[in-house]
């Protein structure tokens, strides 16, 4: 402690004492284990993040006011959190990262404070929040006023859902009711092998039914990123996660009233050798499936996206990309996964990203190559009908720039729910490789004439005399288009200047939506 009548000197001597204090890790030797394991410190974590002396901290001489079970003969400054803001490529974030060095990270009343004075000053100035977490979990020590910091920041959090990003790095344990408040963000980064999330520990569940399982099973990295869904991205290690949240914050703006980051870029429109390609993209053959990222890449800027969720119901594609330098999240239905067809976990995913983008202002473009739902009692009895409507319900409400680009397959709810006309599309175009319609031809032939082909001398002969007058009759491209359902067809070739245009256009888009507190989407 320093004397009231010490010099000016000794007081500032004082404060650096301090300040130094409150830099240091919690305990050297926590530190040096994170090394061990391949993993980092907060504040190295947040140096990765930042720009090189960015980093403006507050609250690293909080302290923790609990004297429960000793603890207040143990009282690193900080109490197991670093909070503050800094800038991320020239643009401001704000950020936090529990110290697993201190109180191995868990969260106690001061956490609570911190992270809320982060979270109340982005919301006040309009900037991301970036949450890297590494924690014990709740403080016991600590009683109700853990569990109440816990609530503090979720209040937060879902104050702040809509109006500015949220992102979550997971960059080791995080568990029970600390689970909820990054499942609450917009965006969860994992990193393999050293992140979990779980909210009933091995321990516990061992004790009560029996069963003995491992962290990576209970709550692994690759679990959540294929599996639960719960991790929009999984690094190999933590500077690739960083790296990630990098990239994705250039493709997102500040918050919803500001636009995203673009280039000064002017689209040349002439047709090049990669327009030609689409030309060949889609095989002859409908049993046959293609990549559709190979589509992807063709239309947006540099060949480049950023894929959210990437490893989970890979039946359909979600991620950021630029259009003439500007972002646009893109949602397409991938054959090479359950032949494009939509089920509970693709809808999920599509809807959750459709609603994203629509909060902060980012235009959809979708590609469809969709047979329709997953047909099977799994589906049906886990509740695709509620679970389903999601999707169709998300691009409804949605308000932004619409385009869609119908590919091949475009039958039955699928047509409907994957950013139909009738769904408030703006523009939709269609190849003419597609087929719009209630069923496809193999089975809408069946239907309506499987007495005329048994009756038939030569059935093949017949069934491809049926299915011709079927696809000229109900699912041709050009009857869509007759009937207004889709605005035109156009060669693939000729697809992203169609797409550039319309981008230009629908910048000044405006949509009055009717007074009301929020829609009842069916959760």
């Amino acid at each position: 402690m320093i004397s009231p009548d010490a010099t000016t000197a000794g007081r500032i001597a004082e404060y650096r004492r301090r300040r130094e204090e409150a830099r240091q890790p919690g305990s050297p030797r926590a530190a040096r284990r994170q090394h061990v394991l391949g993993k980092f410190t907060a504040r190295e974590r947040l140096a990765m993040l930042l720009d090189e002396d960015s980093f403006v901290e507050i609250d690293s001489l909080v302290r923790h006011r609990s004297t429960n079970f000793g603890t207040d003969r143990q009282q690193p400054p900080g109490d197991g959190v670093v909070a503050g803001f800094g800038t991320v490529d020239g643009r401001p974030v704000c950020v936090f990262a529990q110290d697993v060095t201190s109180f191995n990270g868990s969260v106690g009343e001061a956490f609570g404070h911190k992270v809320g004075k982060v979270l109340d000053m982005a919301v006040r100035v309009g900037c991301p929040v970036v949450g890297l977490y590494d924690s014990s979990g709740a403080r016991v020590h600590e009683g109700v006023l853990s569990l109440a910091s816990f609530g503090q920041v979720a209040r937060r959090v879902v104050a702040a859902s809509g109006v500015i990003p949220q992102i979550s790095v997971i960059m080791g344990m995080c568990a029970g009711g600390a689970v909820y408040t990054p499942a609450a963000s917009d965006f969860v980064v994992m990193v393999e092998k050293t992140s979990h999330m779980f909210v009933t520990g091995p321990d516990v569940i061992r004790s009560v039914t029996g069963e003995t399982v491992g962290l990576e099973e209970l709550g692994g990295a690759w679990l959540h990123g294929s599996k639960t869904g719960n991790a929009h991205h999984v690094a190999a290690d933590e500077p690739a996660a960083i790296e990630y949240v990098k990239d994705l914050l250039s493709f997102l703006p500040g918050n919803n009233l500001d636009e995203a980051p673009h280039h000064a870029v002017e689209a040349d429109l002439a047709q090049s050798p990669l327009d030609r390609e689409l030309d060949e993209v889609v095989p002859d053959s409908p049993a046959h499936g293609y990549d559709v990222l190979e589509v992807i890449n063709r239309l947006v800027d540099d060949g480049f996206l950023l894929e959210v969720h990437a490893r989970f119901a890979r039946n359909v594609v979600c991620g950021f990309a630029h259009v003439e330098g500007r972002t646009v999240g893109v949602v397409a239905n991938q054959p090479q996964h359950l032949a494009g067809a939509l089920d509970i976990a693709a809808a999920e995913k599509a809807a959750r990203f459709v609603r994203f983008c629509d909060a902060f202002g980012i235009p959809l473009l979708t590609l469809v190559d969709v047979p329709g739902f997953l047909p099977g009692t799994d589906q049906e009895h886990a509740g695709i009908i509620r679970r389903g409507a999601k999707l169709g319900f998300a691009y409804i409400e949605a308000t932004v720039p619409k385009i869609t680009v119908i590919i091949r397959k475009a039958f039955g709810g699928g047509y409907a729910v994957m950013a139909s006309k009738e769904f408030g599309a703006d523009l939709v175009l269609a190849w003419p490789t597609a087929e719009i319609g209630v069923i496809g031809a193999g089975g809408g032939v069946g239907l309506l004439f499987h007495r005329e082909i048994t009756a038939a001398a030569d059935p093949e002969a017949a069934r491809r005399e049926f299915s011709k007058q079927y696809y000229d009759t109900l699912v041709s491209p050009y009857v869509a288009a007759e009937r207004g359902c889709i605005d035109d067809v156009v060669a693939p070739s000729e697809t992203r200047a169609h797409i550039v245009r319309a981008l230009r256009t629908l910048r000044t888009k405006r949509v009055e939506t009717t007074p009301r507190r929020h829609s009842n989407i069916p959760l």
